[in-house]
């Protein structure tokens, strides 16, 4: 039996997820919308053999103050599926994540989109479902309120059959394109879905010819009880943020204890974790450089960022005091605000150092040299933490060449990372077999 090797994806819309990167030394300060740099940085990754190029996404501004609003370098992005549709021409093997919303978008749309996606990469496409967890996401389309959290849940488990419904309208032979008897497709190899549930309700069939990969992968985000029981009915990867290695091992346990509970292979289901990868010569020389980033958050962008997360305004409250015990509950991310809440906890942190770290990136980081945080990794690795890490960088370019060009052979040297691509589809990159057909054996 071959011994596991780690899974890795790039987060990349943000390009970083820490607030002060795009004013780093040396960063690209409008890497977020600059379509030659996300070439060259897809290109790199795609060199170092990673899974996928991961892309989230916003359908609103962050709600935050101007003041703060205007510190931020995650105001514009492109749209996801245009950009990873441009991104396929000029890479050959990695997969393309894009997220898309079960809240705000209709299954058509998604599984036309995906199957499109699919298509034009020959078989590189996942979906990364989220239910949007940002409430002020309602007043641009059209509703003065945003669903509640488990309704939303409720939808997206519909939707998700629905889309994987339409997936499957044609069967994979359907096209004869016999140009000599004039048949184009065989019509009992087309698929009617007539769907009709609480939340939706949709005709089908799919005009576009069943996906490369049966359907293209699923991704999926959500910690709290209702995502988790959709992540073991659904996901194919886990995308989730776990603040340390023993909540990390007890999400993972739970996760796959549903996973066989909802009847479904363990191995089908890939946890790849959020880390922040900062890596220097020496141990020392990381953590000033972790400093130096952290410093580059103003108070006004990272207050705001805290409230947003907590889904409530905290800017009043005093900055070197400690995070008030009676923090409301709110309709935004349930895990974002429990991992605060309790990060504040733990270390006894002030709202001042609470909002820094969440300002700038208070999830988990890997700090270190190449060898430290390769040795972490292992560890994570073989004591079921994490089936590999979706990976964010620091600041770029140099956060990418660090990965790519130092950790990477690290990795490579163990025995824990692939040095060529098992395939050319995402699903054989990350181990996954081709759905069967729901209507065509």
């Amino acid at each position: 039996m071959s011994e596991p090797k780690l899974h890795l994806t790039a987060f990349m819309r943000p390009v970083s997820l820490h607030t002060g990167a795009w004013r780093y030394p040396g960063a690209y300060p409008d890497a977020n919308f600059n379509f030659e740099h996300l070439k060259s940085f897809i290109q790199k990754l795609e060199a170092a053999k990673f899974d996928a190029f991961f892309m989230a996404d916003h359908l609103a501004v962050l709600n935050m103050p101007i003041e703060a609003l205007k510190r931020s370098h995650t105001v514009t992005s492109f749209e996801p599926f245009t950009l990873l549709s441009a991104l396929s021409v000029v890479t050959e093997k990695i997969g393309l994540a894009a997220t898309a919303s079960t809240t705000y978008d209709e299954p058509y749309h998604i599984a036309r989109r995906f199957a499109s996606l699919d298509h034009i990469s020959n078989g590189r496409a996942a979906w990364n479902i989220v239910t949007t967890g940002n409430p002020e996401a309602s007043k641009n389309f059209g509703k003065d309120d945003h669903l509640e959290h488990d309704q939303r849940y409720k939808r997206a488990r519909e939707f998700y059959d629905v889309v994987t419904g339409l997936w499957d309208s044609f069967a994979d032979d359907a096209f004869i394109r016999d140009q000599q008897t004039g048949i184009y497709f065989d019509p009992e190899k087309l698929h009617t879905l007539n769907h009709e549930g609480d939340d939706l309700k949709v005709r089908g069939p799919l005009n576009i010819a069943r996906p490369v990969q049966g359907w293209p992968v699923i991704v999926q985000a959500g910690q709290s009880e209702p995502g988790r029981q959709l992540a073991a009915e659904t996901a194919e990867v886990v995308f989730c943020a776990p603040g340390n290695i023993n909540a990390a091992k007890e999400l993972y346990a739970d996760l796959k204890k549903r996973v066989v509970a909802a009847g479904r292979d363990p191995n089908h289901l890939k946890i790849l974790p959020a880390a922040l990868f900062v890596i220097g010569d020496t141990v020392e020389e990381a953590k000033a450089k972790r400093l130096s980033l952290d410093s580059l958050v103003h108070y006004d962008s990272s207050i705001a960022s805290l409230s947003s997360a907590l889904g409530t305004d905290v800017s009043g409250l005093d900055p070197d005091g400690p995070l008030p015990a009676d923090i409301p509950e709110t309709n935004a991310s349930k895990t974002s605000r429990a991992s605060l809440i309790k990060l504040a906890e733990q270390e006894n942190l002030t709202v001042r150092q609470l909002a820094q770290r969440s300002g700038g990136y208070g999830g988990l980081a890997f700090v270190g040299t190449p060898k430290t945080i390769a040795d972490e990794l292992e560890t994570w690795l073989r004591e079921n933490a994490a089936d590999g890490f979706t990976v964010t960088f620091p600041f770029v370019p140099q956060g990418i060449d660090d990965v790519t060009q130092r950790l990477i052979p690290e990795l490579q040297s163990r025995g824990l990372f692939r040095r060529d691509y098992e395939g050319t589809t995402l699903r054989e990159h990350l181990g996954l077999p081709r759905p069967n057909n729901k209507f065509f054996a």
